[in-house]
């Protein structure tokens, strides 16, 4: 598996360890972005600002990969240039600045399974904004091309299946918020504007999808990833003080009192953005953006287990349904991104066996036949 984007011509190697590597990542972030879900939601209902929120949230982000990029990437890191220093700013507006502010809002007047159901709309945005942007390229006329679209979709739809068809009850354990009567707090929003929150959530939605294919055209002329990230960090912090200047003077705000908030805080410092930043913008790198964005829809299979667990929450046939169809999703995309790389190795190997036969045609029909009909069975081959 070649370590390109979807559909980019880099031809960096990316062996059988790093595939395993990539999916154990993407699957532990979106167990960590769950849990962000659950701990936002409950920062908010204590009262917490929804300005004050991020700007902790990214300096201990900040503080946390600092060091790191700088030591880890000092010989790697290319010069700084003023086109760089823009491109981080407006990554920084996107990807932080827009992407959280619309997530809180959104969060505030919904509830979080269904800003994680509603999240599910990434996948496809990206995927529409890759091929847009020729950082994904699909075609139709060969199996890879439509298991990848069928994929997204499939996943997009099993995550939603999971969030509005329940069914018969399949299993219902005893709700934990009977011992710990906090967790309360989590319930959906009561007397909040629905309409306005699925707003929020979709602008929220589109800055994430913007800042997935955006990242890939940027980490290929600045190749020095905890830095991309600790530079994104930074301009979101100068954006949410300018922003908090004019829109949260109350001094009393900027205080973390309980210890609850202070748990909030450092959760999503260090979980959700310092370290689940770090992670995604390297598999960004080694797998694509819409590698990336095709696993969202696990999260909200994640999240549905922790409602069950922490509130009691019930499994419903239709939270089965979901996750076989997510599941079937992740293998078609990913099958179909395997399926494209042996193809263009086979591609590539065709010059060099021309010259080495004389620029004679093959004698072998059935590979032949692969590559001028790759949408026979022979293109599967070892995948």
């Amino acid at each position: 598996m070649a370590d390109d984007t979807f559909g980019s011509g880099t031809k960096r190697s990316c062996n059988a360890p790093e595939k395993t590597k990539l999916h154990m990542a993407m699957l532990a972030l979106q167990f960590g972005y769950a849990g962000f879900h659950v701990v936002s939601r409950l920062a908010l209902n204590m009262g917490i600002s929804k300005i004050v929120f991020p700007v902790y949230r990214n300096i201990i982000a900040l503080i946390l990969l600092v060091p790191f990029a700088y030591f880890l990437e000092k010989k790697d890191r290319p010069a700084l240039t003023c086109s760089l220093v823009l491109q981080f700013f407006f990554l920084a507006l996107i990807g932080i600045t827009a992407n959280q502010g619309f997530y809180l809002l959104g969060l505030d007047h919904t509830s979080p399974t269904f800003a994680s159901a509603i999240q599910n709309s990434v996948p496809a945005l990206t995927f529409l904004m890759a091929v847009a942007l020729r950082i994904e390229q699909v075609r139709l006329n060969r199996k890879d091309g439509v298991a990848k679209v069928l994929g997204t979709m499939c996943c997009v739809a099993g995550a939603m299946v999971i969030t509005l068809y329940q069914g018969p009850t399949i299993f219902g354990p005893a709700p934990l918020h009977q011992q710990t009567p906090v967790l309360l707090t989590l319930g959906d929003a009561k007397g909040k504007n629905w309409t306005l929150g699925c707003i929020y959530l979709i602008g929220h939605c589109l800055s994430w999808s913007g800042w997935l294919v955006l990242q890939s055209p940027i980490l290929k002329k600045y190749p020095a990833r905890l830095s991309v990230t600790s530079y994104t960090c930074f301009f979101g912090v100068l954006q949410f003080l300018a922003i908090a200047a004019f829109m949260e003077r109350n001094a009393q705000a900027w205080l973390v009192q309980t210890k609850e908030e202070v748990f909030s805080v450092l959760y999503a410092g260090f979980v959700a953005s310092g370290i689940a930043f770090a992670v995604q913008i390297w598999c960004i790198d080694r797998g694509g953006p819409v590698f990336v964005a095709v696993y969202q829809p696990v999260q909200t299979l994640v999240v549905a287990i922790m409602a069950s667990i922490a509130l009691g929450e019930q499994f419903y046939l239709g939270g089965i349904i979901g996750a076989v169809l997510i599941i079937a999703g992740l293998y078609l995309v990913l099958w179909g991104k395997s399926a494209e790389q042996k193809f263009i190795k086979q591609m590539a190997t065709i010059p060099s066996a021309n010259v080495e036969h004389g620029n004679k045609r093959s004698t072998n029909p059935a590979k032949s036949s692969a590559l001028a009909q790759p949408l026979l069975n022979s293109t599967a081959e070892d995948v």
